[in-house]
């Protein structure tokens, strides 16, 4: 059976661990504590992150683009895409969902309103074009759960998330992101793939009292004296 080495709260991990879920493939996963990562792991990790996922022959493949790609050879497709450009137009769609995933991080971890609306308007580039690109849905591609789905399937969870615990919400602007989003948390995709105590773990770290969110997304709260929220740092 493979294994996928884990973060808890990593979205990079979800996106693998949710296609998983989706393929109904079997896998182990061990979660580790990056503030003291185990020696066993630096050993066979290049980069030092997560997600990491070992083969059942004992290769350890890493980063979450490359993971993905590999078990979609080994494993049938969730959408047959015929076309070599239609793969391509996929592929570049999921990457615009992972390379926010960090901006994402970051903004939740905003410690006040100014920063949240700074950090705000970059994650927003994203959920823009999606909102353009979107059509009747109610997947990304139409009416079957596919790659691209999976891949923003972690911000779209965050987002609810913190909608659910603060009032805030990303995607107030964005009523075809909101639809998609609420489709795909129908799936229940979202909750198979994070550990029992995600919701918890998550909140712990990014709706603490340190942050913005955290502290209710009060509008008219009186700007904190040297509050801090560092940025990142979510998967490393």
């Amino acid at each position: 059976m493979i294994k996928i080495i884990s973060f808890k709260i990593c979205p990079f991990v979800q996106r693998v661990t949710a296609l998983l879920e989706a393929k109904h493939l079997p896998y182990e996963i061990e979660y580790i504590n990056l503030s003291d990562k185990p020696q066993w792991f630096l050993d066979i990790s290049p980069t030092g992150q997560v997600p990491m996922l070992v083969t059942e022959s004992g290769t350890a493949l890493f980063e979450s683009d490359a993971i993905v790609e590999y078990i979609d050879e080994v494993t049938a497709p969730l959408v047959d895409v015929s076309t070599p450009e239609q793969r391509a137009i996929d592929r570049a769609w999921s990457y615009q969902a992972t390379k926010h995933y960090l901006v994402q991080c970051s903004t939740m971890q905003s410690a006040n309103q100014e920063t949240l609306t700074e950090r705000s308007g970059k994650l927003n580039k994203a959920f823009d074009k999606a909102e353009k690109q979107l059509a009747d849905g109610p997947f990304f591609n139409g009416e079957i759960l596919g790659n691209v789905d999976i891949a923003w399937l972690p911000l779209l969870y965050r987002a609810l998330l913190v909608e659910k615990h603060s009032g805030y919400d990303f995607l107030a602007n964005y009523p075809k992101v909101k639809a998609w989003q609420e489709t795909i948390a129908k799936t229940g995709i979202a909750e198979k793939s994070v550990p029992a105590d995600f919701d918890e773990a998550f909140s712990n770290f990014y709706l603490a009292e340190r942050t913005f969110l955290g502290r209710g997304a009060n509008f008219d709260e009186v700007p904190i004296a040297n509050a801090t929220a560092t940025g990142g740092g979510c998967c490393g």
